[in-house]
């Protein structure tokens, strides 16, 4: 297991995140997993064992149980809470009441309260927000998160599902502000979907940005279970047929992945883990499971080696087509390499 920093900062997090949103299993999360205490203990075990020191969660996954499990969880095997890098997250409703969800201050230190209550612990290690909220002015957000950094209740501060211009509005705010700055960003990227290269990428490049895979996978449709001919009646995306992803496309990059897969007596999910942990701009891959086999399988990622060949077979059939401005960028900026 390797350890990277996490953007601009001294803090060092394995390159295999456990997920945790398949811990619990109420409301909607049902369909993701529904692990009860066990098993999910079993799971931060393993992932402890075989090096990874970083834990993801949020505080909507299944509504509070997931936190809840995670501390349980961690109290249970008895490890060193200074040796884990915990993260959450705030933004989705945790009540029905109108001040219930979102990113304004009153929202935000009510639920980092009650998370760390949840999670049983008095710092987090990171604390993000979970998505954009087009009705609290970022200025709000940012001094409330910054309070949060200033308290000792939290250690660093990241975001979730902002686009490029959202985030660095937000960098902006915060360096004329002198508030805490986003370290992060928790997205979705994975090699049948790569749309985050086209503003995001750079952008995380440029400002020095960690980088949090969610789903890499792809819901699941790159685990080595779908195929163009292959149909199968259990996974995740039988119930829950999302992240959108481009079918036929991704059946073509499945097709090179088992080929490569093949060579080195890997499987699919290794060589679709492995292909992200060789982009620069990624710090860690989160990696749920709901069976310690298929966690067993994804940490097997981490000793996958791509040659340049093997690269560029996978770089060539997942590329993404060419979208103005990009392309534009790309033909005038070559007399300056």
């Amino acid at each position: 297991m390797k350890y990277n920093l996490l953007g601009n900062t001294g803090l060092k997090v394995s390159e295999l995140c456990l997920g945790t949103m398949t811990f619990g299993g109420q409301g909607m999360w049902t369909a993701i997993g529904a692990l009860p205490q066990d098993q999910a203990t079993d799971l931060v075990k393993k992932a402890v064992e075989n090096g990874i020191n970083f834990i993801d969660t949020a505080n909507v996954y299944s509504e509070g149980l997931s936190e809840k499990m995670t501390g349980q969880a961690i109290r249970d095997l008895g490890l060193k809470r200074d040796d884990l890098v915990l993260a959450t997250k705030v933004r989705g409703a945790m009540g029905e009441g109108p001040n219930h969800t979102g990113l304004s201050r009153k929202h935000i230190l009510q639920q980092a309260h009650e998370s760390l209550e949840r999670l049983n612990t008095d710092y987090i290690d990171l604390y993000q927000i979970h998505g954009f909220d087009p009705l609290t002015p970022m200025e709000e957000t940012l001094e409330a998160l910054d309070s949060l950094v200033q308290t000792g209740k939290v250690r660093y501060i990241g975001c979730s599902n902002l686009a490029a211009w959202q985030i660095m509005k937000a960098l902006g705010i915060s360096s004329l502000n002198h508030l805490s700055k986003f370290v992060s960003l928790q997205a979705y990227y994975t090699i049948a979907g790569r749309d985050l290269e086209r503003e995001i990428v750079p952008m995380l490049l440029d400002q020095k940005m960690g980088l949090m895979v969610w789903s890499p996978l792809a819901g699941g449709l790159l685990s080595g279970k779908y195929s163009r001919t292959a149909e199968t009646k259990e996974g995740r995306r039988v119930n829950y047929d999302f992240p959108p992803v481009n079918k036929e496309k991704a059946y073509d990059i499945i097709d090179v992945m088992q080929q490569i897969a093949d060579s080195k007596q890997a499987t699919v999910a290794q060589i679709a883990l492995a292909w992200l942990l060789h982009q620069p701009v990624v710090t860690s891959v989160i990696v749920g499971a709901k069976k310690p086999d298929q966690l067993a399988d994804n940490l097997k990622s981490v000793n996958v080696e791509l040659s340049s060949d093997e690269m560029d077979k996978l770089n060539e059939v997942s590329k993404l087509e060419p979208e103005y401005p990009g392309w534009m960028i790309e033909r005038q900026g070559n007399d300056r390499k």
